[in-house]
Order: C-alpha cells, then sequence, then structure tokens
C-alpha cells in the first residue's frame, strides 16, 4: 500500500497498489501528442502498465499493521521478504495476459533493484542489508532468466519481433517509469505538499528522451514542460480511503473496510500556456 504523508493529528490517505497502477494506466491512456510517440502495442502496454503491481493484490488485502505507525506498511516500509515475493508475482501474473506484459513487468521489477537500468540514481541494491541482499539476488537472477526466455520467444514470431529490438523494448519501457513514477508524486504526497518536480528519460520517440518539469500552478492545477498528453486541460482522478493510526488492538483491515472510498482530483495542464 501507500500511506500519503498527513501533517500530525490528520487523517492518512491510503491507496493500494491497485489504485496507484490504475492512475499509471490513466496518464498512459492519454499519454501521446506531436511531440511524444503513444504507447504500442497499445492495448497490451495499457495492461501491464495498469497491472505493474499486481503481485502486491494479496497483500495489500491483508493490510498488515505497521507497529511504528498504526496504519498499513507504507510501500517500502513493508517487510522485505513480502516485497521480493510481489515482483515475483507481479511478472507471473501479468504474463498470464501475454508473453510482452510478462517481460515488461519483469523488466520493472529487476529495475526498481538496479536504478531502472542506470536511468536512476537510487539503487535499492545499494542499501539492503546482507540477508536482504541474497534474497533480492535470487529473485533477480530469476527475473534475468525469464527476460532472455521471454525475448528469444518473441522475436522468434514476426508478429512481435518488433516489440523486443532494444529501441523500442526501452521506449517501452521508460514510458511504464514516467507513468509510475509521475503517479508515485501524485499519490504520496497530499495537496499543497507537491513540489516542482523533474522526471528524466521521458521519451520522445524509441530515439531521443526529454525532461518533463511538473510544477504545482494553484490548488490542484499542474503544469507540464513539454506536456506529453493527448488533451490540453485533463482532469485526473484517483482512489483511496483516509484512516487514523489505530492501536495494536485494532485490526487495519476492520478500520479500511468501514471507511468509504474517497477521490483525490488534479488537472494536468500546459506548464507554459
Amino acid at each position: 500500500m501507500i500511506v500519503q504523508h498527513a501533517g500530525a493529528g490528520a487523517e492518512h490517505f491510503v491507496i493500494t497498489m491497485q489504485q496507484h497502477t490504475a492512475l499509471s494506466g490513466l496518464f498512459a491512456a492519454h499519454f501521446g501528442n506531436r511531440q511524444f510517440e503513444p504507447i504500442a502495442p497499445r492495448d497490451l502496454m495499457l495492461h501491464v502498465i495498469t497491472h505493474h503491481d499486481v503481485g502486491w493484490t494479496e497483500l495489500d488485502a491483508q493490510a498488515l499493521r505497521d507497529p511504528a505507525t498504526g496504519l498499513p506498511y507504507n510501500l517500502v516500509q513493508t517487510p522485505f521478504e513480502l516485497i521480493v515475493e510481489t515482483s515475483v508475482k507481479s511478472a507471473n501474473i501479468n504474463g498470464e495476459r501475454h508473453p510482452y506484459c510478462g517481460l515488461m513487468s519483469s523488466m520493472h521489477s529487476w529495475g526498481l533493484y538496479n536504478g531502472r537500468y542506470g536511468m536512476s540514481d537510487k539503487v535499492l541494491l545499494d542499501s539492503l542489508a546482507d540477508a536482504n541482499r541474497a534474497l533480492a539476488d535470487r529473485m533477480l537472477a530469476g527475473e534475468v532468466a525469464r527476460q532472455k526466455r521471454l525475448q528469444e520467444e518473441l522475436a522468434g514470431s514476426p508478429d512481435t519481433a518488433a516489440w523486443v529490438e532494444q529501441a523500442h523494448l526501452f521506449q517501452n519501457y521508460k514510458q511504464l517509469q514516467f507513468f509510475d513514477t509521475l503517479a508515485l508524486y501524485f499519490n504520496c504526497q497530499p495537496e499543497g505538499m507537491r513540489e516542482r518536480s523533474l522526471f528524466s528519460h521521458v521519451p520522445l520517440n524509441s530515439s531521443t528522451d526529454t525532461i518533463v518539469t511538473v510544477e504545482p500552478l494553484a490548488p490542484g492545477v499542474y503544469g507540464f514542460d513539454p506536456f506529453p498528453f493527448d488533451d490540453i486541460d485533463l482532469e485526473i482522478t484517483f482512489a483511496g480511503r483516509y484512516m487514523t493510526p489505530v492501536s495494536a488492538g485494532e485490526t487495519v483491515r476492520e478500520v479500511l473496510d468501514q471507511a468509504p472510498v474517497a477521490l483525490q482530483s488534479v488537472r494536468v495542464v500546459p506548464l507554459s500556456a
């Protein structure tokens, strides 16, 4: 789960990973214009973007309580042995939809531990304890083997061979990373706490990337430069539930189930308009 930051005494907006990836999918569905090539193959990419963290579903359903906060574990605070399992499950489940979905999901998992294939200076592997590093290394070795097998399978078909050519494959990968990190930008911080941010390695096409600047302009309004979407005044809504910390005698799941689904919305416009 993602637990949105909140001030002292305020309710926290709690977002499941399914709700997070649904927001990623909304950005993907509207991505593309004269400057930015849209995602392709569209249906498969929309599927994996909208389900790239599907391996978290069972874990989110448990809504384990973090004893340090009284809230659900917030993403990377989740016990590491459980996080590792979600990486494998996400690729497994996406692979059931199509080998290309499995490949893209596996690349996403591998990249999270390895600086997003060199596109980020945050290398999760470098910060792991020895016991967790061993777990991660085993998982990552399995994902490397999976990727090799799936790339060979896809390259062997004339219908899919072009998808795994390196330039196009990493165009799709970088698109997924943009939608994921952009969704996290809105999910992790509430209105009023989001700051100007730069998103690097956003592909204009298979050979050229750019840096997208996102800047709050007014309450609920965010400017993008360059603007990567198909609608210059786009409203995006995402869901979650509000809750306050619970005591050790209560269960987070019961409290969340009693809370109504709530929405947060933002308007996305060109920064230079």
